[in-house]
């Protein structure tokens, strides 16, 4: 069945199975995320029922858990409490979540996604291995009982390993016994896509057996067996609460914007980075009202789920299924769960992310160096400093990197006809006598900073009655005013020596610009020729213009 008549899928074995292993992370992980940022730990809980299976099932990114992350968590607490409002108190918790909601589905539905796209890949391979390093860094303390207190991503990683003399000796066995158990259900190719949950089951049982002292679950917070009752939001504190809401959002989407590229969808069908914003969206919308915390996307989470042997979304819908039943069912054996095992495991899903971005940083590097820039900054940044802050710097980047590459690559080409109704690309002359025609073929998109470079390229002009055509081939839309204006001064020079600068390839949108500046008399209207379907037959019309000579085009 196509994908348009069935567009959820036929869920599979391994979807259960996965289901199963990132719900019983959900219960640790979500719990201990809600903890870091501030909040009751059982809210974290509640974040991977609802949210979950509401973003599973709308997802364009199939394989994308949508559930609460750590940034996400420390956003949250810090929007609140900027707001002057208590984070302790619910229903303005759920507020927040319900305006997150709302934010991410307006983005979506307006596709801002695609603002993503311009995002470029060195700056998105830079944002998401800092983000994958962001997740070892969360669950350090976890693995060795040594808690850093650096305040950013590679100070706590490097404050952890030189304090490698601090860390408690059970912890760090129990972690190791964790990475060794997976790694030997890993290479064994039938439990290959268990060994998450082998692991996480074998030292679970050990740890319990043997009566080794480490943090259990029930550390963090009780957990109640019992399924999430409705509640309402405080509505009148949605103005306190808009602008933070959007800042919170926008965090939680451009965590989520690289999951596409990091996990692609499995049947080969591309995602929408603006359908998986609307996902968010009612993710959150519906939690709102089921006692969750804001959600989005999670690397880590969909990771969890990636390596358990996720095949469809309905991994993500079981994931929140089975949370919701194991909840249910035996809220107080997985308060048993070590969190020894849950660090060695992230940190395991946190390595195998870098290790999946390495082609890609050894493309980027061997791209340019500029690129190469790009990506460091943007890695810097997301290990550094506050995620939104990181985002504004790598977005900010993005744009610079585009401008800097498009003025260096604009150029100025001349034409040369063949005879035979083709044209040959020729350097351009570097002055023009009496009566010369010359057609010239640019190369851009008319951004600001490529017309100094094109004014370089610009023939002298040392003749009267000199006739310059300009090819414009690829010019957005809307052209800058600093091109518009460089072409009105050429045209008056040419003009005031008898000459005439004849535009062609025109688009409708480019003759509005020209009408409405008035540059359109200033060239007059048979110095225009309108694009047409047919390459450089434009060419062709302005040529046969220019030898026509003024009001005589045929």
């Amino acid at each position: 069945m196509s994908t348009a008549k069935q567009p959820w899928g036929k869920p599979s074995p391994k979807d259960v199975v996965s289901g199963l292993v990132t719900g019983l992370f959900s219960i640790p992980e979500g719990m201990a995320y809600a903890n870091i940022g501030g909040f009751n730990p059982v809210l974290g809980l509640y974040s991977g029922m609802v949210p979950t299976v509401l973003g599973s099932l709308l997802a364009r990114t199939v394989l994308m858990t949508t559930t609460l992350t750590s940034a996400i968590a420390l956003s949250s607490h810090s929007v609140i409490a900027e707001a002057g409002l208590d984070p302790s108190k619910l229903a303005t918790v759920e507020m927040l979540t319900l305006m997150v909601g709302l934010a991410m589905t307006v983005f979506g539905l307006l596709r801002m996604g695609s603002l993503m796209s311009f995002v470029s890949n060195a700056v998105m391979t830079g944002f998401t291995t800092g983000i994958a390093l962001q997740i070892i860094a969360g669950v350090v303390g976890d693995a060795t009982g040594y808690h850093p207190t650096a305040s950013n991503t590679l100070g706590k990683i490097a404050q952890w390993l030189w304090h490698v003399g601090d860390w408690q000796l059970a912890p760090t066995l129990v972690a190791l016994a964790t990475v060794a158990v997976w790694a030997v259900a890993h290479a064994i190719r039938p439990l290959r896509s268990l060994a998450t949950l082998i692991a996480l089951a074998v030292v679970t049982a050990a740890v319990a057996l043997l009566d080794v002292d480490v943090d259990l679950v029930r550390g963090i917070s009780s957990i109640p067996n019992s399924l999430p009752t409705p509640v309402m939001p405080e509505f009148s504190q949605a103005p306190d609460l808009a602008f933070g809401a959007c800042a919170v959002a926008l965090v939680a989407l451009a965590q989520a914007a690289g999951i596409g590229s990091a996990v692609p969808n499995p049947d080969g069908t591309r995602g929408s980075v603006s359908g998986d914003f609307v996902a968010q969206g009612v993710a959150n919308l519906g939690g709102a009202f089921f006692r969750a915390l804001p959600t989005g996307g999670s690397l880590s989470r969909t990771g969890v789920a990636v390596s358990a042997g996720a095949r469809t979304r309905w991994a993500g819908v079981f994931a929140g299924l089975w949370l919701a039943l194991v909840v249910v069912l035996f809220g107080s054996v997985a308060e048993l769960i070590p969190m020894p095992v849950i660090g060695g495991l992230v940190i395991i899903i946190g390595i195998d992310l870098v290790v999946g971005r390495l082609p890609d940083i050894r493309m980027v590097l061997q791209t340019s160096w500029l690129a190469a820039l790009a990506m460091l900054v943007t890695f810097l940044a997301t290990t550094q400093l506050p995620l939104q802050d990181a985002i504004i710097i790598g977005a900010a980047l993005s744009l610079l990197l585009f401008c800097v590459q498009a003025a260096r690559h604009a150029r100025l080409r001349a034409l040369e006809p063949t005879g035979d109704g083709h044209y040959r690309l020729v350097p351009v002359p570097q002055r023009l006598g009496d009566g010369d025609v010359v057609v010239l073929d640019y190369v851009g998109v008319s951004l600001f900073a490529e017309v100094s470079r094109m004014e370089e390229q610009w023939p002298r002009v040392d003749g009267d009655g000199v006739v310059i055509i300009l090819s414009l081939r690829i010019l957005p839309d809307v052209p800058s005013s600093t091109f518009l204006k460089s072409m009105a001064r050429r045209a008056d020079q040419l003009r005031s020596r008898g000459g005439r600068l004849i535009l062609c390839g025109v688009d409708d949108e480019l003759q509005h610009s020209l009408a409405a500046t008035g540059l359109l008399e200033r060239l007059g209207p048979d110095n225009v020729v309108p694009a047409g379907d047919v390459v450089f037959a434009g060419v062709d019309e302005a040529l046969r213009r220019a030898h026509a000579g003024p009001g005589q085009s045929p």
